[in-house]
């Protein structure tokens, strides 16, 4: 088991350093992030370790994307796109909480919550960074009046289609956990999207109203949609 464990850690910090020299995290950034995919990879196994880390590089893709003319109109992310500890675990707590509840229950529906949580997260890292460039026409949430692009709250139909995608990329990675794999497949896509959608909503009124930051927004988003995602599974079966 020690051996394991030494060649988990070994594996997770390859990952940590790449996302380090890659200009994704900071040292903070690294060493929380490497903390939580060994505990993730640990907890949960491959399945959800892979989901966690293609968000990750998703994410950072899509953070660089035409990073320069985000810069110009003053939408893009601070501090070159490089992200530190609060922001790995604001996406990544709810999947950690929702890994050890599985744990302890061996439940399917908390694995649709783990899944739907990693989605909400890589739905709204899309929807956020490429709809800064791509969207058109963004409207807040709250009243669909017209907003300007990477104002908190601001969706676009563009921006809508990336969360889709990004939740629909992580639901492919929890069907070989469970035989529902089309119950599971639509509640991990639904959970994930809907969180995307509560964590501009969020934006919109409590982190403008600056009750919470960025980092909060993001785990509430992460731990709201995990549990939709959650609800919806146990419906459908």
């Amino acid at each position: 088991m020690f051996e394991r464990l030494a060649v988990d850690a070994a594996i997770v910090a390859g990952f940590g350093v790449g996302a380090y020299k890659m200009g994704a995290l900071d040292w903070k950034g690294t060493l929380a992030a490497s903390l939580l995919g060994l505990a993730v990879l640990e907890l949960g196994g491959l399945y959800p370790f892979l989901a966690l880390l293609t968000f990750a590089l998703l994410g950072a893709l899509a953070t660089k994307y035409r990073y320069d003319e985000k810069r110009e109109r003053k939408v893009a992310q601070s501090n070159n796109g490089v992200r530190s500890w609060g922001n790995v675990l604001g996406n990544g707590l709810p999947v950690l909480i929702f890994l050890i509840i599985e744990r302890l229950s061996m439940l399917d529906v908390f694995w649709a919550a783990t899944f739907s949580a990693i989605a909400t997260v890589n739905g709204d890292t899309l929807a956020s960074e490429l709809g800064k460039v791509l969207g058109k026409s963004p409207r807040l949430i709250t009243n669909l009046k017209p907003a300007k692009p990477g104002t908190n709250g601001a969706v676009s139909i563009e921006g809508e289609l990336f969360a889709l995608l990004g939740s629909i990329v992580i639901a492919l990675f929890a069907l070989p956990l469970t035989e529902l794999k089309a119950q599971m497949f639509l509640a991990v896509t639904l959970g994930g999207f809907i969180g995307a959608n509560l964590d501009s909503l969020i934006g919109a009124t409590l982190e403008n109203k600056r009750l919470i930051d960025n980092n909060a927004t993001n785990f509430l988003a992460g731990l709201f949609g995990g549990l939709i995602g959650a609800g919806i599974f146990y419906v459908l079966t």
